[in-house]
C-alpha cells in the first residue's frame, strides 16, 4: 500500500514539477528581485551586478526602507491610493449590475440567443489599444457618440476626458464594456448550474420573478458573484492600459484625476528611471491587494451560500 502511495505522488511531482519551475523562475525569482531592488536606488540603466557581485551591488545602491518612507511622506500615493479606489467604487457596482444582467438575459431560451453571446464577448477578444481608442472617440466633447446623443435632447455633454469630475467615470463606462463579456460568461455558466427545480417549486408557491431573483438565483450565484468580486477587485487596482492610452502620460488626466498606482510603476520605472522607488510602490500595491483579498476570504461565509 505504502509503495503504491510512494509512485502515485512520485508520478504526482513528475507532471508538477514543469509548472513549479515554471512559476518559480517566471514569478517567484522575480518578487525576491524585485523586493531587493525596492531596497535600493538603482536607476535600471547600469549594470544589474545582483548576479555576479550582490555586496558591491548593495554597498552602491542599497538605501534600506528610505523608498517606503519617502512614498508614504509623499502626498502623491494618497491620491494614488484615492483614484483606485474611487476607481474601484465606480466600477465594482456597475460591472456586477451589467454582467449579471446580461447573464440573466443570454440565459434565456430564445431564437438567436447563441449570435447575442458572442457579440457580448467580442470586447473581450478585442485588444485593449483598440478598445481604449474607439471609447477616446465615444467620449470627445466634439464628436463623440454620447455627446452627440445628449446634444439631440438638449443636454450639452461634457469634456469627458479632459474634465477632472468626469475623467475617471470615463474610463469607468470604457472597463465596464471591456470587461462585461467575460464576467458575464461567468455568471451565465453559474446560472446554468442552478437546479431549475427551485423556480418551478417557487412558482408553486406563487413567487414572483422578483423574488425568485432575490432568494434563489443570486444566494446561489453567490460563490460566483465572490469569485469575480475578488478578481474584478485585482484588476481594478492594477488598472494601466486604459489609463495609457485615454489620457496623456504626462499629466495622468486632467490634475492627475487618473493617476493610478500601476502608472505611477510605470512612470518611476521607465519615464524616471527610478527603479528601485517603482519596485517599492508595486510591493506597497502587493500588500494592498493582498489584505483586500484575505478580509474578503475571511468574511466570504457571512454572505456566500455554496448549497446547490
Amino acid at each position: 500500500m505504502m509503495n503504491t502511495e510512494r509512485k502515485n505522488s512520485l508520478a504526482a511531482a513528475g507532471f508538477l514539477l514543469p509548472s513549479f519551475f515554471g512559476f518559480a523562475i517566471f514569478s517567484i525569482f522575480p518578487m525576491i528581485i524585485s523586493l531587493c531592488i525596492s531596497l535600493t536606488n538603482w536607476n535600471g540603466l547600469t549594470a544589474l551586478t545582483l548576479f555576479g557581485d550582490p555586496g558591491a551591488f548593495f554597498r552602491e545602491y542599497f538605501t534600506g526602507l528610505r523608498n517606503f518612507s519617502a512614498i508614504f511622506s509623499s502626498a502623491e500615493i494618497y491620491q494614488t491610493l484615492g483614484n483606485n479606489i474611487y476607481f474601484t467604487v465606480l466600477y465594482l457596482p456597475l460591472m456586477l449590475l451589467t454582467s449579471i444582467s446580461a447573464a440573466l438575459i443570454l440565459n434565456k431560451n430564445l431564437h438567436g440567443v447563441s449570435f447575442f453571446r458572442v457579440v457580448y464577448y467580442i470586447p473581450v477578444l478585442s485588444s485593449w489599444v483598440a478598445g481604449a481608442m474607439i471609447w477616446k472617440w465615444v467620449l470627445s466633447p466634439d464628436y463623440g457618440v454620447i455627446s452627440a446623443a445628449l446634444a439631440i435632447v438638449g443636454i450639452k455633454g461634457p469634456a469627458w476626458l479632459q474634465n477632472p469630475l468626469w475623467a475617471m467615470p470615463g474610463v469607468v463606462l470604457a472597463s465596464v464594456w471591456k470587461d462585461m463579456g467575460f464576467y458575464g460568461l461567468m455568471f451565465l455558466a453559474g446560472l446554468k448550474s442552478i437546479d431549475p427545480g427551485y423556480y418551478e417549486a417557487a412558482e408553486i408557491d406563487g413567487a414572483g420573478k422578483g423574488r425568485q431573483l432575490w432568494h434563489i438565483t443570486l444566494p446561489l450565484l453567490s460563490p460566483v458573484i465572490f469569485f469575480v468580486v475578488i478578481i474584478s477587485m485585482i484588476g481594478a487596482f492594477q488598472l494601466f492600459p486604459q489609463v495609457m492610452i485615454m489620457m496623456s502620460p504626462d499629466t495622468a488626466g486632467p490634475q492627475g484625476s487618473t493617476m493610478v498606482i500601476m502608472e505611477r510603476i510605470y512612470s518611476y520605472a521607465f519615464r524616471y528611471f527610478e527603479m528601485g522607488y517603482a519596485s517599492a510602490i508595486s510591493w506597497i500595491l502587493f500588500a494592498l491587494i493582498f489584505i483586500l483579498t484575505f478580509i474578503q476570504m475571511k468574511f466570504q461565509d457571512k454572505w456566500v451560500t455554496y448549497d446547490t
